[in-house]
C-alpha cells in the first residue's frame, strides 16, 4: 500500500536522500523544513511536497502536519532527521548556542512526534524513525553538545518505543557514522578558548571534519531508515556503516574508561 510519509529536514542531505527514496517507491511524501521547496520528477510531476515549518515552534509543525492530514487522510511514516551541529570547547560555549543545539535536534523531535502522533494513530503504517548518530554511543571531545542531544534522541526513542508500543506503533532511531553532507560546512564552530585549550581544539574538529568529508553517502542512510520503516518489528537503535558498527559493539563490551579513552585518542 503507498504510504503517506513526512520527513523533517528534508530539504537537504540525509534528509532529501530519504525523502527522495520513499518517493521513488511510490509512496507520497512531505519534506518539513524552513526552507526548500517542491521536488519535482523528470516528467514535472511532483515528487517530493515541501511545507514549511521551524520545528523549534510547535504551532509550525502542527499546522503542517493537519496540511498532510487534510490532503492525504493519514500519516503512516513520520522521519525526525531535522538537525544542525556545533563545536567547540564545552568551557567557552555560549550558553545560548548549546540551547540551541538541543532545541533543534533534540526538542524538535519531541515536537514532531507530538504534532504528529494525532494523525498517526489514525493511519495504517504507524511508523516512527529519529536519526540520531554514533555520537550518542561516543561523545566526541569538543562536540559535546551535539553528542548530548543525540543520546537523549536514543534515551527517548527507546522509551516513546515502549510507551506507544500497545498501540501499534514502531519507533526506531538510525545512528549514523560519518556522512558527507553540508551538515558540515553548516556547522557553527567556535575557536573561543583556544589559547587554553592550544591546538587540539582545531586538530580535534579538523580530524572530525576530514572524516565527514570521507564518510559515507547520504543515500547509505536513507537505505537504512526506509528498511527500518518498513519492518513489522525494526530494531530500536541501528548503525549505519561495517566500521561504525564495529566501534559501538565495542563502546557496549569495553570498558567505559577503555572506550572513552579511545575516543580521546581519535580526536587528540
Amino acid at each position: 500500500m503507498k504510504r503517506v510519509c513526512v520527513v523533517t529536514g528534508g530539504s537537504s542531505g540525509i534528509g532529501k536522500a530519504t525523502a527522495l527514496l520513499f518517493a521513488e517507491n511510490g509512496d507520497t511524501v512531505y519534506e518539513v523544513s524552513r526552507s526548500g521547496g517542491d521536488v519535482l520528477a523528470a516528467d514535472g510531476n511532483v515528487l517530493v511536497r515541501h511545507l514549511t515549518a521551524d520545528v523549534t515552534r510547535s504551532e509550525t509543525l502542527e499546522a503542517a502536519y493537519k496540511t498532510v492530514f487534510e490532503r492525504e487522510g493519514r500519516i503512516d511514516v513520520l522521519v525526525n532527521n531535522a538537525g544542525f551541529g556545533i563545536s567547540g570547547a564545552i568551557e567557552y560555549t555560549d550558553e545560548a548556542d548549546a540551547k540551541r543545539q538541543l532545541d533543534v535536534n533534540f526538542f524538535g523531535c519531541v515536537n514532531s512526534v507530538k504534532a504528529a502522533l494525532p494523525y498517526l494513530r489514525k493511519g495504517g503504517g504507524k511508523a516512527i524513525v529519529n536519526v540520531s548518530s554514533v555520537a550518542a554511543v561516543f561523545a566526541i571531545p569538543f562536540q559535546a553538545f551535539y553528542s548530548a542531544s543525540k543520546a537523549a534522541i536514543n534515551a527517548y526513542t527507546l522509551a516513546l518505543r515502549n510507551e506507544l508500543a500497545p498501540f501499534g506503533f514502531r519507533v526506531s532511531a538510525v545512528q549514523p557514522g560519518d556522512v558527507r553532507t553540508g551538515f558540515t560546512d553548516a556547522r557553527k564552530k567556535s575557536a573561543a578558548g583556544e589559547g587554553v585549550y592550544g591546538p587540539k581544539l582545531e586538530r580535534a574538529v579538523a580530524s572530525m571534519e576530514k572524516d565527514e568529508r570521507n564518510g559515507l553517502a547520504p543515500e547509505d542512510v536513507a537505505r537504512v531508515i526506509f528498511r527500518q520503516a518498513g519492518k513489522k518489528n525494526p530494531a530500536p537503535l541501528v548503525t549505519v556503516g561495517g566500521k561504525y558498527k564495529v566501534f559501538c559493539f565495542l563502546g557496549k563490551v569495553l570498558p567505559a574508561r577503555a572506550a572513552n579513552r579511545i575516543v580521546g585518542k581519535l580526536y587528540g
